[in-house]
């Protein structure tokens, strides 16, 4: 997307690829369990999509911090008690 926005450049792109494939991703294998319960709810109570509920949901279910700069769901995640990275 930001590539496609133009605020990040083809070697930008790179970069933070690189820097992704350096993290320990693994899938939530409970995620799918969640989704049309705790997942749907939360995206109903802060006016989310289920898409954006789905990273509140795991962070608080793992008692993880969550990353984003989306205002919506930094708003959320203060409001349901989850920790925040960056700004």
């Amino acid at each position: 997307m930001a590539v496609r926005r133009r605020r990040l450049d083809a070697a930008g792109c790179d970069a933070t690829l690189a820097d992704l494939a350096l993290l320990d991703i693994r899938a939530d294998v409970e995620t799918d369990r969640h989704a049309w319960g705790e997942t749907r709810n939360l995206a109903e109570r802060h006016g989310l999509t289920l898409y954006d509920a789905c990273y509140l949901e795991l962070a608080r279910r793992r008692a993880l911090p969550l990353a984003t700069l989306d205002r919506e769901l930094r708003a959320a995640a203060q409001a349901a008690g989850v920790a925040l990275l960056g700004l």
